[in-house]
C-alpha cells in the first residue's frame, strides 16, 4: 500500500502514542477501493489493548472528598460529563505489505455512548452543588453562538442557572455569594478565539476576589499539538481575544488557567487559588476525538481541527458554513466566481443558527472537509478568497482585526503578501510565546 498524505500524517502523529491501533483503523479504510483478498487472523493479545485518555471528571476518587461538606457553584456546559467507555472488540482489514493483500484481525475501539453529566453525578454523591453557572451556547450547548443566553432554572435537577453570557460575563459577588469552592469542566478547542478561556479568566478573578479555590477537572485540546498566529495586541483586547497569546495556544484549560494566574493577567494580579485534576495517559501527541461537539457549529474532529483557520471568515463578507452540515468545514459567497468555485451550499436556519449569513441564498466556493488534519493556520484559502472576490474594499469586516488581535494580518493580506511570508512575520512572537508557556505545562 503506498501512503497517502493523511496517511502519513497519521503514522507520524501516532507512532508514539497509545492510540496507534486507532490510526491504522483509519489507514485501512483509506484502501477501501483496492481489490480485496481476506485472509482471517483471529489472535488478540491484551497486551495490545490502548488505553484511552481518562478526563478529570472521570476520576471521582480524586475531587468527591475535597467538595464534600462544601456549597459549590460549577461552571458547566454540555461536554460536562463523566464518560462511561467501554472497550469495542470488532474485526477489522488490514493490508498486509508481504502477502500483497488485505487480511482480517481482531481490533479495539472505545466507544462512548453512556455518560452521566458532571452535575448529576455530584448530586448523586450528595456534594452539595447550589448554582451551576453556563457559558456561551448556554448549559445545554444549544444557543447560537454570540446569542444571549438568559439566566433560569435546570429543568432536570432544578438548580438556578446563572449566565455568564448574558448581562455579565464575569460572577457578580452576589452570585458567589454563599459558595465555598467553584469547579470549572468545560470542553476547550485550542483557538484564542473559542470563549470559553475569556470565561475562564473571568471566573478565576471572581474566586480570586471572593476568596474561594477553583477546581479545574481538565479535558485534552484535540489542537495541542501545535501553536500559530499573531500573537494578540491588548489594543484589541475583547471577550474572543483577552490575553496576548497566538490564535492556535497548544494548551489544555488547566495548563491555561495556571499562565493566567503566573502571568498576572487578572485585574490587580489577582492570583486564584487553583485545585487541579489532570487528564491521565495523555500527552500533547495523543490524538483525541471529542464524543460530544463543544458547540452547535463544530460538529466533528474536521470543522474542530480546521477551525483556527477558517474562523478568520467570518470576520469577511463570506459565509464559514453556519447554516449548513459542514460548519467551519466550507466557505462561499453568492458572488465568488462560479467557474472557480464549483462547490455550492445554501445555508439555512439551523441549530446553532437562526439567521446564517446569506440564508436561503446559492454560494459558490469550496468545501474543505476533505483536506485531512493541519498542523498549522492555513491562510492560504483566505488570502485566495480575498483575491478571487473581486471586491477587496469591502472583503473584510471591522470584526476580521478582533479575531485577529492585530491589525497587520488584514494589511498583509492586502498588500498581497502571501502565506509563508506572513507566518514567516509571526515567528519572533511565536518563540516568545512558547518560553513562557512552559512553565505552565502538566503534560510532556
Amino acid at each position: 500500500m503506498k501512503n497517502s498524505k493523511f496517511t502519513n500524517y497519521l503514522l507520524v502523529r501516532f507512532k508514539n502514542s497509545t492510540l496507534f491501533l486507532m490510526a491504522l483503523v483509519l489507514i485501512s479504510i483509506s484502501c477501501k477501493g483496492q481489490e480485496k483478498n481476506f485472509n482471517v487472523e483471529t489472535e488478540f493479545k491484551e497486551s495490545e489493548v490502548s488505553t484511552y485518555p481518562m478526563v478529570g471528571a472521570n476520576q471521582t476518587e480524586t475531587y468527591l472528598s475535597f467538595l464534600r461538606n462544601k456549597k459549590v457553584g460549577v461552571v458547566a456546559n454540555q461536554t460536562s460529563v463523566i464518560f462511561r467507555p467501554e472497550n469495542f472488540i470488532f474485526m477489522e482489514d488490514y493490508w498486509d505489505e508481504g502477502s500483497g493483500s488485505y487480511k482480517q484481525r481482531q481490533n479495539q475501539k472505545w466507544v462512548f455512548s453512556k455518560r452521566t453529566h458532571l452535575v448529576d453525578s455530584l448530586l448523586a454523591h450528595n456534594i452539595q452543588v447550589t448554582k451551576v453557572f453556563a457559558p456561551e451556547h448556554g448549559f445545554r450547548g444549544t444557543a447560537d453562538a454570540g446569542e444571549v443566553v438568559k439566566d433560569g432554572k435546570d429543568s432536570k435537577t432544578g438548580l438556578p442557572l446563572i449566565s455568564l453570557y448574558g448581562s455579565n460575563k464575569k460572577p457578580t459577588p452576589e452570585q458567589m455569594k454563599g459558595l465555598d469552592v467553584m469547579l470549572f469542566d468545560i470542553q476547550d478547542v485550542g483557538a484564542r478565539f473559542y470563549t470559553y478561556i475569556s470565561t475562564l479568566h473571568y471566573v478565576m478573578e471572581a474566586c480570586a476576589e471572593a476568596g474561594i479555590p477553583l477546581l479545574i477537572l481538565d479535558r485534552p485540546n484535540p489542537n495541542i499539538h501545535y501553536i500559530d498566529g499573531p500573537l494578540l495586541e491588548l489594543e484589541h483586547k475583547s471577550f474572543v481575544g483577552m490575553h496576548p497569546i497566538p490564535v492556535v495556544h497548544g494548551m489544555t484549560i488547566a495548563e491555561y488557567a495556571q499562565m493566567i494566574n503566573g502571568e498576572g493577567w487578572l485585574e490587580n494580579n489577582l492570583k486564584c487559588e487553583l485545585e487541579i485534576v489532570p487528564v491521565k495517559d495523555y500527552t500533547r501527541t495523543t490524538f483525541y476525538s471529542l464524543p460530544i461537539k463543544p458547540s452547535p457549529n463544530l460538529p466533528n474532529d474536521t470543522a474542530i481541527n480546521l477551525y483556527p483557520s477558517t474562523c478568520f471568515f467570518e470576520g469577511t463578507t463570506l459565509s464559514e458554513g453556519r447554516g449548513t452540515n459542514k460548519q467551519f468545514q466550507v466557505f462561499g459567497s453568492p458572488s465568488l466566481p462560479k467557474d472557480k468555485y464549483t462547490f455550492t451550499f445554501t445555508p439555512q436556519p439551523n441549530e446553532g443558527s437562526k439567521n446564517p449569513k446569506f440564508s436561503g441564498q446559492l454560494c459558490y466556493g469550496k468545501d474543505l472537509s476533505d483536506t485531512g488534519m493541519i498542523d498549522h493556520l492555513n491562510l492560504h484559502w483566505l488570502i485566495e478568497a480575498y483575491k478571487d472576490s473581486g471586491k477587496q474594499k469591502s472583503f473584510f469586516t471591522t470584526f476580521f482585526t478582533t479575531l485577529a488581535g492585530t491589525t497587520s494580518l488584514q494589511q498583509q493580506i492586502e498588500q498581497g503578501m502571501n502565506q509563508e511570508q506572513i507566518r514567516a512575520s509571526w515567528k519572533p512572537g511565536l518563540e516568545q510565546y512558547n518560553g513562557m508557556r512552559k512553565a505552565y505545562m502538566i503534560y510532556k
